[in-house]
């Protein structure tokens, strides 16, 4: 069966409103839409760096006690809860290690390797 959410926690974690740390949470795997449709956002037209906060806010499910993760509140992620939700995201959607069934050509024997695949967000 495949696995389509994924528990986290942030480094700092995300401090709400009313003061409140938010460190753990749950981010799904994306869609093809996920990274289609913040093309179209005009906050990621007037600067590509933004593509990250409009995706992550896409498909971090939860954060907390909180069921939505906006833009708005991405903004606000400490640097170290950014870099790492990046990381994550990579790791998750298939941009992180992948073993690989290899074969020796001279043996014959079989086994996997871990391959680290390259890829942003």
């Amino acid at each position: 069966m495949l696995q389509t959410e994924f528990d986290f926690t942030l480094p700092r974690g995300f401090v709400d409103e009313y003061g409140n740390v938010h460190k753990e949470g749950t981010m799904r795997l994306a869609t093809a839409m996920d990274e289609i449709e913040p093309l179209r956002d005009p906050r990621v037209r007037n600067n590509e760096a933004y593509l990250t906060i409009v995706l992550l806010s896409r498909v971090i499910t939860r954060l907390g006690n909180l069921r939505e993760v906006t833009p708005a509140m991405a903004e606000k992620f400490f640097a170290a809860d950014l870099a790492y939700l990046q990381d994550f995201y990579q790791e998750i959607n298939g941009n992180g290690v992948t073993e690989v069934p290899v074969k020796c050509p001279n043996c014959g024997y079989e086994h996997s390797v871990e391959v680290t695949l390259s890829g942003g967000l």
